[in-house]
């Protein structure tokens, strides 16, 4: 019995398994081996070792690339995870049956494709005449901001697509979790205050930590995979002066407009070190507020 539970449980795992292999380990490895060979997609190639990450550190475009991605992370994950602890705060004063129709239209950004999403931006960023510069921009007295020239606005114009994506969903997901903190402990922290700050620090924040580390490793991988947005808004470049390169629209420029697969191979494996610093400090900050709160 055991012995055919075992290979039932096998059986359940091998699709997971086989697809593992097939678009994620193998792309890996051959994405590895690209990247110690000459540049040549087809055809025969040779191997030059760690030519093509050499070449990455004496890169300008490269550096400017991973502080763009750098800052556009930050600044993203800076302003959706405030803006969706204050929404999710609302939306609990919102009358039971108002909120799911408020969700869902939060929600609905998330669940637009990019590229759709982007080209709604459009619109919105569209020089003079944009949507954000009619309702926001020039009824206040200033000037016409071109978001998707001026170098000094287009990183934030990506950064505004992105908070207006992502908004919805983690406010979902930290209502969400309120609604799973149970009632007796804020009861109990009535007997010894009654201020709505001490609730949030004291009783929300702490039950939220587990969401809020989801919401932040989310938004991380998120930014580093951010493509289509980019892509569609800039043109496929990095717009004035690189102002928006992105690590991703840049591997895509070395590999299809540049013909440098070789060198776009090993930029892709060097975004892998970048990722994995931002997520180990947030797995170690989430260790010490947890250590912190339990002593």
């Amino acid at each position: 019995m055991n012995f055919a539970r075992r290979h039932a449980v096998y059986g359940l795992l091998a699709p997971f398994f086989i697809l593992f292999v097939c678009f994620w380990l193998a792309p890996l490895i051959g994405g590895v081996r690209m990247s110690l060979y000459s540049d040549q997609l087809f055809g025969e190639s040779s191997f030059v070792g760690l030519q093509h990450y050499r070449e990455l550190l004496n890169d300008g475009r490269y550096f400017k690339a991973v502080r763009n991605t750098a800052v556009y992370t930050l600044a993203s994950i800076g302003l959706i995870l405030p803006l969706s602890l204050l929404l999710a705060h609302g939306l609990k004063s919102v009358h039971a049956r108002l909120r799911p129709a408020f969700q869902f239209m939060m929600l609905l950004p998330g669940l637009t494709p990019p590229a759709v999403l982007a080209l709604l931006f459009l619109l919105v960023f569209h020089g003079r005449q944009g949507l954000l510069n009619q309702w926001f921009v020039i009824p206040f007295g200033g000037k016409p901001i071109n978001w998707l020239k001026d170098p000094d606005f287009i990183l934030m114009a990506l950064v505004l697509q992105c908070v207006w994506r992502w908004l919805g969903f983690m406010t979902f997901f930290l209502v969400a979790a309120m609604e799973s903190i149970p009632k007796m402990y804020y009861e109990a922290l009535q007997v010894e205050s009654t201020k709505a700050w001490h609730r949030f620090r004291w009783v929300t924040l702490p039950f939220l930590r587990h969401v809020l580390l989801f919401c932040l490793v989310y938004l991380i991988v998120d930014a580093f995979a951010l493509f289509s947005g980019a892509y569609v808004l800039l043109g496929g470049s990095g717009g004035t002066a690189d102002a928006g390169l992105l690590l991703v629209s840049y591997t895509y420029q070395s590999a299809f407009s540049f013909g440098k697969f070789g060198t776009a191979a090993a930029m892709s494996v060097m975004v892998a070190p970048w990722l994995l610093c931002l997520l180990w400090g947030c797995f170690w900050g989430y260790r010490r507020w947890t250590s912190r709160g339990a002593g």
